[in-house]
Formats: C-alpha cells, structure tokens, sequence
C-alpha cells in the first residue's frame, strides 16, 4: 500500500511542479526547444501525413477553445492559456522542433558505475566483487576529472527539460538530480549519463566511440590486493629498486621487459629458495617498468586467482601470483584433485577463461596480459603449468637476498 500510494504521489502534477520549482532553485534553467527550419523541412518531406494531422488536431482544439458560445470572448481568450490547452501547444511544439541533444546510444564503448560502492565483507567472504566494482568507481570518478568541465549540462524531468550553466558548475555530486541528467563534452564527443537509485546512490554512465585512451590515463599506477577478506585499491610500492638485484636476475629482468614490449601475453616463473628476493622482484618490475607501461597491477592470493577474470575495460593487466606450486600443483596428486585451482590458473594462461565470451556491450580493449608467478620449487607444479605457450620464461634465485 505505501509503496503505491507513493508511486501515485510522484505523478501528482502538483507535487513535479514542486519538485521541479526545487531545479530552479539550486540552479538549473529551463530549456527551450528552438524551432529548426531544416528539421522542419524534414518532416514536411518524410512524414507529412502525421503533421498534418497534429496541425489540424490543435486548430481544431484551439478553435473549439475560442469559439465556445456559453462564454464571453475574453472568457475564451484566457482559456487558451489553460493548463490543457498550453499542454496540447507543447505536445505540438515538441513534435515540430528536434529533441535537445542526446546520447548515440548505438556506441559501444560504454563504462558505467553506481556510487557509493557499498563493502561486504567478512571473513568468510572473498571481496573480489567489491574490489572490481570500486575499482570502475575510481576508473569512472577518475575519468570525468581529465574531462573537467562539460560543455553543456541538461536534465529531463516532468516531460520538462532543463540545463545547468556549465560557468557555475563545481562538481557532480552537488547538482540536484531528479531526473536523468545528460553531460557533453564535445572535444572528446563523450557523454555521461546520471541516473539515481536507491539509498542515495547515483549510476553514472559513460558513453562514447572510444573511451579506452581515457581509461588508460585514468588507470594509471593503480594497484589492487586481493588477499583473503582484505583488499586495497592504491599504488604498487617497491622496497628494492631493479638495480639493487645482483646483475644475472638483472639481465634476465631486460630479457623480460624485451618480451612485455613485443608479445601481447607473458607469462614469468621465478623460483629458488625463501629469501632469494623473489617477491621483491616481481613488484620492483611492476612498479618500475609495467606502471609505466600503463599496465593495472592485481596482486592475488591463490583463492582470488580462482574466481578472478580481467575487467574487459582495461586494456594492460598484470597479476602478481606468489606460491604458484600451491595453485598450480599436479593433478596427480590427491590434494590436487580436492579443488580446481590447477585448471583455472592453466585456463587463465592459455587466455581461454576470459576470451571465450565476448560481452555484447561495453569496452572490448584488445587486452594485454603479464602474468608474475613466484614458487619455491617447480616440482610440485602440473606439467601442463610448464609447457610452452603457458610459462614463457623461467628463472631460479639463488642468490641470498632478503
């Protein structure tokens, strides 16, 4: 009962005047639909069957209007600034004047996020889902500041259209939104769309021919931890620099970097000892050489390697994997055959996992993938793990370095 009476509430005329005298309050002015003789011309040529009928229907209601007998001429001329006479004037008037501009909702390249993200974690709850979601928050969030100030703001409310004064615009979240709001910004020709939800929450929508160059700027240096319950979303830090390394495991760090720069999927296996500076490699690569090279780093622990799949937005991605004989061990064992963990990291190098299903919309980047993997001793691992065309290079520490 409450949540109809409240839906009738909205459609009260009275209550959309209120609501929308509230957008001009906070500073939204109306929009007006200017006559355009070309647009005009187009429907006299392509549909003058119906605009004919339209122009008759409002002659005919406006003369009906004006020619009532029971009332005295003046009577009828305040008539004609009715409520339902102005209505059926701009029912007509909205149909002889091209619509205020629009998203091409025909492109493909769209990236979109509610905010605030809302945590559920425990710890009995992996957060992968979290942490991707407020990962596209920031991505998005991050994309309409290199955008800055849009050049036209517009809002539709109450079959009402509206625009903002882009000189007085500040941020998003203090313009008032009833409706949906529409933002453009032409050098770019990309389009936001904002929508609201429940709870206070917004959905923004990104629209354009090509975001991805945008997205590359926007995800630059980012970093996300995918540990147990916890997680961040921050930068990559490394202790070491490449250069504190002794000089073998630096040549092999330029053979490496030759292979980041020439193939569109690497995967790396470093092993040896605890100690031998295996993990400390692996962020100093990723901190001195894959950020960049504008690559998103995802360092994983074993459970979120098995229900983890790449954003398709992002178009470099690095996953950082330590004790990869504990993820990837032989399926000939016992422990092995418990959980598929094995079939998921091999699926996940051969690229199958998340290529076999193409999305119908949103951002399709041609991804590139480099995965560094660490493991104490590579005779646990399935050899399925070290055939060629999963692992590409391989190395041993045998250097005490930490």
């Amino acid at each position: 009962m409450g949540s109809g009476y409240f839906g009738d509430y909205e459609d009260i005329p009275e209550h959309r005047n209120t609501q929308g005298q509230s957008l001009l309050k906070s500073g939204w002015r109306p929009l007006s639909r200017d006559l355009d003789l070309g647009f005009l011309t187009q429907l006299v040529l392509n549909d003058p069957m119906e605009l004919t009928r339209k122009t008759l229907d409002l002659v005919s209601d406006l003369a009906n209007t004006l020619g009532r007998r029971d009332h005295t001429w003046w009577a009828n001329l305040l008539n004609v600034f009715s409520e339902n006479t102005r209505y059926e004037i701009d029912e007509y008037w909205d149909y002889i004047t091209p619509a205020p501009p629009g998203p091409d909702y025909r492109y493909k390249d769209t990236l979109s996020t509610e905010t605030p993200i809302n945590q559920k974690v425990s710890r009995n709850h992996i957060p992968i889902e979290y942490v991707l979601s407020r990962l596209q928050e920031i991505t998005v969030l991050k994309v309409l500041d290199i955008l800055g100030r849009p050049d036209i703001i517009t809002q539709t409310f109450g079959e009402r259209h509206f625009y903002y004064p882009v000189g007085r615009f500040i941020d998003w979240n203090r313009l008032e939104s009833l409706g949906t709001l529409l933002a453009y910004w032409s050098e770019y020709h990309i389009w936001l769309q904002i929508t609201n939800g429940s709870w206070g929450r917004r959905r923004y929508m990104l629209i354009a021919k090509e975001l991805a160059p945008l997205v590359n700027k926007a995800t630059y240096n980012l970093a996300v931890m995918l540990s147990g319950y916890q997680s961040r979303v921050g930068q990559v830090q490394s202790l070491y620099p490449l250069r504190s390394f002794p000089t073998d495991i630096q040549s092999f760090t330029d053979q490496v970097q030759q292979a980041i720069l020439s193939q569109n999927q690497l995967a790396v296996l470093v092993h040896g000892e605890p100690g031998t500076g295996k993990t400390a490699w692996t962020q100093a690569v990723a901190s001195e050489i894959l950020v960049s090279l504008r690559y998103v780093i995802f360092i994983l622990d074993h459970d979120a390697v098995e229900n983890f799949v790449p954003p398709n937005y992002l178009e470099r991605i690095c996953l950082i994997i330590n004790e990869a004989d504990n993820l990837a061990q032989d399926r000939a064992t016992e422990i092995a055959q418990r959980s598929n963990k094995t079939e998921h990291i091999l699926s996940l190098l051969d690229g199958t996992l998340y290529q076999s299903v193409v999305e119908a919309s949103g951002i399709q980047a041609d991804q590139r993938l480099v995965v560094l993997m660490t493991c104490n001793t590579t005779e646990r691992l399935d050899p399925a793990m070290l055939r060629k065309g999963r692992v590409d290079l391989m190395y041993e520490f045998t250097h005490k370095f930490v």
